[in-house]
């Protein structure tokens, strides 16, 4: 049964929407509410269909109002903790619209995130002349932005002058790709990297200008950030479709979990719906036990990708 009280959940959002959506999931989680049949949830279908205009008079906040009664619920079972802080941004390409902004202008830790900002001060100099894209340009590129490694990071961001001169290169020609974005170090040996900042406007405006082919090179740095690797977007997000497209960065630290990216969602009418998410939790405080506290979060950001495609999948026809 279990199975199908998961189907009527994700009818339930595309009938209803994600409030109403959440609010049944809560409910339905009740031991008592799992041993009821089908009839139950059937009545509850008619039911929550007929309130459903009152319920989403929201309109294009509903994504957000859901995202944050998720983490919400988070706070409150003490899975996201008091010290830690969340952003998160989603926007539609095809509407246009923002659909969640929440302290989207807060400057959190970079982590790997801050790297597609490498790549485009590298391009930026190749473009001007500066320097060369070849085989071993484009072989660190590849492992700084696919595998995150840092020693190819480290060797990008000597290319462009180092940090300093790599976030006045930045500022200068992108300033509004970078109202809050941090550049003052090189990645350390042990990965420690907790002083690099970025906000997730910033990388919403860069993810947005680079999709619409904006900035030198975006095709081939497309390319790189769709090459195949686990994410927390798509990969394990249960109710994302297998073959969605995404390009994306994830950031990891033991104070900092995170990604962005454009996920390109397939309509039923064989059209594309790209739209970005950037999801970021950073912990007031390092984390001893690496390994759980990473996959925790990295959870709650797959969650939340579940939650906005639902979102996109009653505003088009996917």
């Amino acid at each position: 049964m279990q199975d199908g009280i998961f189907r009527l959940y994700y009818e339930l959002s595309n009938q209803c929407g994600l409030l109403s959506f959440l609010i049944l999931r809560t409910i339905s989680m009740n031991p008592f509410a799992q041993r009821v049949r089908s009839r139950f949830f059937s009545t509850l279908l008619v039911l929550v269909t007929a309130l459903a205009p009152m319920v989403n008079a929201g309109g294009d906040s509903e994504v957000e109002e859901a995202i944050e009664h998720y983490i919400k619920s988070l706070r409150a079972k003490g899975v996201i903790r008091r010290d830690e802080r969340t952003a998160w941004l989603v926007h539609d390409f095809t509407t246009g619209k923002k659909l969640a902004s929440i302290n989207e202008n807060t400057p959190l830790q970079a982590a790997s995130m801050i790297k597609p900002y490498l790549a485009l001060a590298f391009f930026h100099q190749v473009k001007a002349g500066r320097l060369i894209y070849g085989s071993t340009s484009r072989r660190h590129m590849e492992l700084m932005i696919q595998k995150s490694n840092n020693t190819s990071t480290n060797w990008v961001m000597q290319q462009t002058g180092g940090p300093s001169a790599t976030q006045v290169l930045l500022k200068r020609y992108y300033p509004d790709l970078c109202r809050n974005i941090r550049l003052v170090e090189y990645i350390p040996k042990n990965g420690r990297t907790y002083a690099n900042r970025g906000s997730a406007e910033d990388y919403s405006r860069f993810l947005s200008a680079l999709w619409q082919r904006r900035l030198p090179h975006s095709s081939e740095i497309l390319r790189i950030m769709g090459l195949p690797g686990n994410d927390r977007l798509y990969t394990d997000a249960r109710r994302v479709p297998a073959g969605t497209r995404v390009y994306n960065k994830t950031g990891s630290t033991a104070m900092c979990c995170g990604d962005m990216g454009i996920l390109v969602a397939r309509g039923r009418n064989g059209k594309s719906y790209p739209y970005i998410i950037v999801g970021i939790i950073e912990s007031g405080h390092r984390n001893t036990s690496y390994g759980p506290w990473i996959s925790r979060r990295a959870d709650v950001i797959r969650e939340v990708s579940n939650i906005v495609y639902m979102g996109m999948k009653r505003r088009h026809p996917l």
